[in-house]
């Protein structure tokens, strides 16, 4: 597969399958957009044909890269209280799927956070992807990246403005499937969390009920 190929005739392969192939894509190495990706690329994503809901996050943190693991980090344990589930249900690949908008950990910038995913995996992959996701019916968009991608209507010039519209957008539906935005769970937005109270009184018992819901 090479970037830029159609995914039209691909729109019913096997999630597994295509997962699989994707695991093995070097296109962030090989054919890069810009300098190419600093380390081993190493694709994490969890695809699936039944699961209902999909992560839709950014792109794996350090730790993910080196355990292949999705949200294996403090901030997967923030989000997994957010969904109100376990370790176990999440990392249930019949219940839950995984997209982050880069698959491979994109190193570190000059102020120690993570750089932008890649755009070569939105470009190769991400159509195909959700084409072969057709269950889908809730995806969480996790950070300005995903909500970008999955939003069709009510996206906000910036990330507070776009969650903070959230009834509007999950009201309107997503480009794929109905989509409710979140903030990164990362500790860097404890102070956003704190200025923001809503999100935990108002949001997040509605995320919880409709993932409950869907599992």
């Amino acid at each position: 597969m090479r970037r830029g190929e159609s995914p039209a005739s691909k729109s019913t392969e096997d999630a597994t399958v295509l997962q699989r192939i994707i695991r093995g894509c070097r296109i962030c190495a090989e054919e890069p957009i810009g300098a190419p990706l600093p380390i081993e690329p190493n694709p994490v994503l969890a695809l699936s044909s039944t699961a209902r809901i999909l992560i839709a996050g950014q792109a794996p943190g350090n730790l993910a890269d080196k355990t292949t693991k999705p949200f294996n980090d403090p901030s997967g344990v923030r989000l997994r209280d957010w969904l109100g589930i376990t370790p176990e249900i999440f990392y249930d690949r019949s219940r839950i799927a995984i997209l982050p908008m880069g698959f491979c950990f994109p190193g570190y910038d000059a102020k120690g956070g993570d750089k932008p995913p890649r755009k070569e995996c939105r470009l190769t992959w991400h159509e195909r992807a959700m084409a072969a996701m057709p269950q889908i019916d809730l995806v969480l968009a996790i950070g300005l990246y995903a909500q970008r991608f999955h939003i069709a209507d009510g996206q906000g010039r910036t990330l507070a403005e776009t969650v903070g519209n959230w009834r509007r957008i999950l009201e309107s539906g997503g480009r794929f499937a109905p989509v409710m935005p979140l903030p990164h769970p990362s500790w860097r937005n404890n102070a956003w969390l704190k200025r923001n109270p809503w999100f935990a009184e108002d949001l997040l018992p509605t995320l919880k009920a409709r993932v409950a819901e869907r599992i």
